[in-house]
Formats: structure tokens, C-alpha cells, sequence
């Protein structure tokens, strides 16, 4: 894949399509495990699908749970409101600190050109 973007900004670009909207992260997702060679992007774009499904998983059951209860005829109490509530406000606070702390992470890791360098030592044994 010869493009200008670096393997670190395509990572940061992933992580964002996942946290924006699960269609854009299909399509990034996608393209990074069809299209790329580079074996760590296909990593985080696995690390990116498992924790989009995961918390999409979470926000699916409270909206279940709002829906189901919402049909009960004046039965849906203010505690299970509050209920919900709470815990949707959770879940999209967790949704924001996980995704902010992935992508500092891809900010702050080091790229492998800088990592399989060899050694002085290693250079001299090789020669």
C-alpha cells in the first residue's frame, strides 16, 4: 500500500472511525483488512472491531432494556428509569475514555522502523 498516510496516522484514523460511527469504521476497517499488508494495522483494526462490538453490544442492551420497559403501561418506575439513565451515561463515558486512551496510545507508540533496528553490536556480528 504506497500512500503518504504513516502507519501510525492510519491506526489514529481507525480508532476514530470507531468511535464516530460503526459504518465508517466498516468501511476503514475493511479497507485495512483487505487492502494492507502491514500485519500490526490488521492487529488494531481487530483491537478497534472487538471493542466497537463490545460496547455497541452494551448500548444495544440499554436501549433494549429502555424499550422493553417502556411498554409496560405505567408500570416503567422512576428507579428503572434512573436505572437507565445512569447507566447509558456510563456506558458513553466509557465509550470516550477508551477510545481517547487507544488513540494516545497509537500516538505515543513508536514505529517499528525505529524498533527493529539493529543493534551496534548486532551490526558488527552480521558483517
Amino acid at each position: 500500500m504506497n500512500s503518504n498516510w504513516s502507519k501510525k496516522w492510519k491506526a489514529v484514523f481507525t480508532w476514530l472511525c470507531g468511535y464516530l460511527n460503526i459504518v465508517a469504521f466498516a468501511i476503514v476497517g475493511g479497507y485495512n483488512i483487505i487492502k494492507s499488508e502491514d500485519e500490526d494495522l490488521k492487529k488494531t483494526t481487530k483491537k478497534v472491531f472487538i471493542v466497537t462490538l463490545i460496547l455497541t453490544a452494551i448500548s444495544a442492551f440499554l436501549s433494549l432494556f429502555n424499550y422493553v420497559a417502556s411498554f409496560s403501561n405505567g408500570y416503567y418506575s422512576s428507579a428503572a428509569y434512573d436505572f437507565y439513565t445512569e447507566m447509558n451515561k456510563i456506558a458513553n463515558i466509557a465509550k470516550i475514555v477508551v477510545f481517547a486512551v487507544f488513540i494516545i496510545i497509537e500516538f505515543v507508540k513508536k514505529d517499528d522502523k525505529q524498533t527493529n533496528e539493529p543493534k551496534e553490536s548486532e551490526k558488527t556480528i552480521a558483517e
